[in-house]
C-alpha cells in the first residue's frame, strides 16, 4: 500500500489506490438525442391514453389479466404515470379477493406479491393452501416452472412472523432446482424483483418485446427521460468540475457519474429532477468525507474536521483547507438557499446540519476503532454502522426532494426512523460484502464480515452467509413497516427504501463506486447515454 507523507504532520497518510475516474467529461457534455423533439412527446401523450383506456377496460371476470397487466407497468417503469388508475384496480381486487378459493398457483403468489408490493396487507393463506395439496404439487412442478418463479418471488414479500412465507420459498427452490430452472433461479436468487431498481431493468424488459402499445409507450418513454437525465448530469458534471476536487484531492473517488447513476435508481421521474441533483452531490460529498475518514484523515484532523460539522461555527470552518470548505460547506448552504427558493419554504439546514454531524461523527467511532486497535462486537459496529452508512442522511434529502410541504418532509422523516434504520442497514451490509475484500487487503476499518469472523470464529464464506440473512431479516421488517405506515405516506417511503434498493445492485459483484468498469459501467451506459433503439 502506498503511503504519503504529509508535510506539515508525521501522521502516514494512506490510500487505498481506487482506479481513475473512467468518463470523459467532455464527452458527456456533448451528449446529444433525437427524443427532445416535441413529436416524440405528443406520440407518448396519445399511447398513454390509449393504456389508460386498456387499464379501464378489463374484465371482472379476469382479474390475472389486470395483474399481469399492472406487473408488466411497474417492470416497464410505466407505473408513475398511472398512479390513481392502479390505486383504484388494486384496491377493487384487493374487495374481490380472487385469490380465495383459486387453484391456480401462479395467479394466487402473483396476486399476493403485486399488492403487497403496492402496500396493501394481504394474507399468504391462499399460498399456504395450495402449498398444503404437496403432492399436487409435487406432480406438477416438473411442468410449470412459472409458478415456481412466482412463489420464489412472491417469497420476498414476507414479513419477519410468516414463517409459512419462507417455507414456500423452500419449496419453489426445490422444485426449481429439480425441474433445470437453476439459471433462471440463479439470476433472481441474487437480486429478486422486489430488491431490484424498476428503472436499472425496465430496457431489459422493454428490449425484445411485442410491438404492442404499452412497449412502444415503454420504450419512448425510456428515451425521453433519458435525455432530461442526460442534461441534468451535465449540470451536475459543471458543478464538479468547477470545484475541482479531483485534482486537489488526489486520494479520494472521482465518481460523480456513478453518483447520480445512483440518484436516478432512486427517483427517475421527470419531476425530481432538483432531487437528482442535490442527492448526487450529497452522495458526491459522501463519498469524500468517506474517504477522508477511512484512510486519509489523522485523528487529529478527524476530531477536528468533526467538531467543526458539529459546531457549523464560521470560525473553526475557516481553519479547514479551502477544498473541504468549497466542496462541502459552501455546496450544503447553497443547496439550503436552493431549497428555500423552490420550496418556498424555511431554511432546511438546521436539519440538514443534524444529518451530516451524525453521518461525521459515526466515521469518526469507526475511526476512533481503528486507531485505537479496537475490534467491536457485530452489534456494536452494526448499531453505528447504520448511519455511518449514509442512510439516514440521504433519506433526508430524498424526502425533501420529492416533497412539496416540507414540514411533512421532516414529520415523514421523524416517523420513519425504522424503515429508515432498516434501509440503512441493508446499504451498510450491501457495502460491506462488496468491498471488505479490498478493505481488508488495504487494512481499512472494520466490516460486519470481519466482526462475524472474529465474533464466532467462522470462515469468511460462513460469515458471508450470516450476513445475507441479516440482509435478508432487515427487509422482512421493512416489509412490514411499509404496509403498516399510512397509505398517504407510502409513497414517499418507497423512495427511501430504494436506497436500499441501489445498494443491492451498486454492491451485488463487488465494490460498484471504487471499481467502474464493469456492472456499473454498463449500467451508466444503458441508462444514461445510449437511448433505446426503437423502430
Amino acid at each position: 500500500m502506498e503511503m504519503i507523507e504529509s508535510p506539515n504532520d508525521s501522521h502516514a497518510r494512506r490510500t487505498a489506490n481506487y482506479k481513475p475516474n473512467i468518463w470523459n467529461y467532455d464527452h458527456l457534455q456533448s451528449l446529444t438525442s433525437i427524443y427532445h423533439e416535441d413529436k416524440y412527446r405528443r406520440e407518448a401523450e396519445t399511447l398513454k391514453e390509449e393504456v389508460r383506456g386498456i387499464l379501464g377496460a378489463f374484465d371482472e371476470e379476469d382479474p390475472l389479466y389486470k395483474l399481469e397487466l399492472i406487473d408488466e407497468m411497474d417492470r416497464l417503469a410505466l407505473s408513475s404515470y398511472f398512479v390513481e388508475e392502479i390505486c383504484e384496480s388494486l384496491a377493487s381486487l384487493k374487495s374481490s379477493n380472487p385469490s380465495a378459493g383459486n387453484e391456480d398457483l401462479y395467479s394466487t403468489a402473483l396476486y399476493f406479491r403485486i399488492l403487497r408490493q403496492h402496500g396493501h396487507h394481504v394474507s399468504p393463506d391462499a399460498i399456504h393452501r395450495l402449498m398444503d395439496k404437496e403432492e399436487k404439487l409435487v406432480m406438477s412442478a416438473r411442468s410449470d416452472g412459472k409458478a415456481m418463479l412466482e412463489v420464489f418471488e412472491a417469497s420476498h414479500l414476507g414479513l419477519e412472523d410468516e414463517c409459512l412465507i419462507d417455507r414456500a420459498k423452500a419449496f419453489a427452490t426445490k422444485h426449481l432446482r429439480l425441474s433445470n430452472f437453476n439459471d433462471d433461479l440463479d439470476k433472481i436468487a441474487k437480486c429478486p424483483l422486489h430488491w431490484s431498481v424498476n428503472w436499472y431493468n425496465a430496457r431489459k424488459h422493454i428490449q425484445g418485446k411485442n410491438k404492442s402499445t404499452l412497449h412502444r409507450l415503454a420504450g419512448l418513454s425510456f428515451n425521453i427521460i433519458q435525455v432530461q437525465h442526460q442534461n441534468e448530469l451535465k449540470e451536475v458534471l459543471r458543478w464538479w468540475r468547477n470545484l475541482g476536487i479531483s485534482e486537489v484531492l488526489t486520494f479520494t473517488r472521482d465518481r460523480v457519474v456513478e453518483s447520480f447513476l445512483w440518484a436516478v435508481g432512486v427517483a427517475y421521474e421527470p419531476q425530481y429532477g432538483s432531487l437528482r441533483k442535490w442527492l448526487t452531490k450529497a452522495i458526491s460529498l459522501v463519498l469524500i468525507i468517506d474517504d477522508v475518514y477511512d484512510i486519509y484523515g489523522s485523528n487529529h484532523e478527524l476530531h477536528q474536521f468533526t467538531t467543526a460539522v458539529e459546531r457549523w461555527d464560521p470560525t473553526e470552518i475557516q481553519q479547514l483547507p479551502e477544498a473541504i470548505k468549497s466542496c462541502f460547506y459552501d455546496t450544503i448552504n447553497n443547496m439550503d438557499h436552493e431549497i428555500q427558493k423552490e420550496k418556498g419554504c424555511d431554511s432546511v439546514l438546521p436539519h440538514l446540519k443534524k444529518v451530516w454531524t451524525g453521518f461525521c461523527k459515526a466515521l469518526f467511532v469507526e475511526a476512533k476503532w481503528y486507531h485505537s486497535g479496537h475490534s467491536p462486537s457485530l452489534s456494536e459496529y452494526l448499531d453505528n454502522g447504520w448511519t455511518s452508512s449514509s442512510g439516514p442522511l440521504l433519506s433526508l434529502h430524498i424526502l425533501i426532494g420529492i416533497s412539496h410541504d416540507i414540514t411533512q418532509a421532516i414529520h415523514v422523516f421523524n416517523s420513519s426512523k425504522e424503515i429508515i434504520r432498516h434501509s440503512s442497514l441493508i446499504i451498510r451490509l450491501c457495502n460491506d460484502q462488496g468491498t471488505s475484500k479490498a478493505e481488508l487487503e488495504r487494512g481499512d476499518a472494520h466490516s460486519s464480515i470481519l466482526c462475524r469472523m472474529r465474533e464466532a470464529n467462522v470462515t469468511e464464506a460462513a460469515a458471508r452467509g450470516h450476513i445475507k440473512s441479516l440482509v435478508t431479516d432487515s427487509w422482512k421488517k421493512i416489509n412490514g413497516l411499509f404496509i403498516s405506515a399510512p397509505r398517504s405516506q407510502q409513497p414517499m417511503i418507497r423512495y427511501v427504501v430504494n436506497t436500499a434498493r441501489v445498494a443491492s445492485f451498486i454492491y451485488q459483484n463487488g465494490d460498484g463506486f471504487g471499481v467502474q468498469d464493469r456492472e456499473t459501467r454498463d449500467q451508466v451506459l444503458s441508462c444514461l447515454i445510449e437511448p433505446l433503439p426503437l423502430a
